[in-house]
């Protein structure tokens, strides 16, 4: 089984229209999706976010996301502390580094998911360049977004029409990164080039 930690905007882009999504292995490396209890917390903390999905805490997401948590030992606990304070004081110790291009210094909920990724070796998925910068500091697998629904098709968890939906959906929202912008015709050809004919 390989774990796979969703964060904010990635969980968000996603848990609308792929259900059951946390929980559930699919593909042959048996990927499990789940959710840390701190990106709950961030998106309750945000007023902004909280006005923006307000499904957020539909009862059928919430408790999809308590059943799928990930349970830790003290140890596990204690090594995740110490491994999100590295990163923290590794991205206080120069900001400037993530600000290129209009970008963001990881927040210190951004590092708690990377430390998860560091010292548990699960995959973490964010569409937060930041994120991927500072995982490639720390050797932490990161995945785009666009990589994990990718996954999902070709494990058959979500088709083509899903997948069309989800990108017409982000791009009428105003919320299509760059980076699925770019991979839309090289990963996705068989779904967008038919769609442009």
């Amino acid at each position: 089984m390989t774990l796979v930690l969703l964060d904010t905007n990635a969980y968000l882009r996603l848990a609308k229209r792929v259900r059951p999504m946390l929980g559930v292995a699919f593909g042959t490396k048996e990927y499990v999706l789940t959710v840390l209890k701190d990106v709950e917390e961030e998106v309750h903390r945000n007023p902004n976010l909280r006005f923006k999905f307000p499904w957020f805490d539909e009862q059928v997401l919430a408790d999809e996301r308590l059943a799928a948590r990930v349970r830790l030992t003290q140890e596990q606990k204690t090594s995740i502390d110490a491994a999100a304070s590295v990163l923290r004081a590794s991205v206080l110790a120069d900001p400037m580094r993530f600000m290129a291009g209009g970008g963001s210094p990881p927040s210190p909920v951004d590092c708690r998911v990377l430390a998860h990724g560091f010292v548990r070796g699960c995959l973490v998925t964010t569409d937060d360049l930041s994120m991927h910068k500072l995982a490639g500091e720390f050797d932490i697998r990161v995945w785009h977004g666009y990589e994990l629904l990718k996954a999902l098709l070709n494990a058959k968890a979500v088709d083509s029409v899903l997948v069309k939906e989800i990108f017409d959906a982000l791009e009428a929202n105003g919320d299509l990164p760059a980076s699925w912008r770019a991979a839309r015709y090289t990963k996705f050809p068989k779904i967008f080039s038919t769609a442009k004919k």
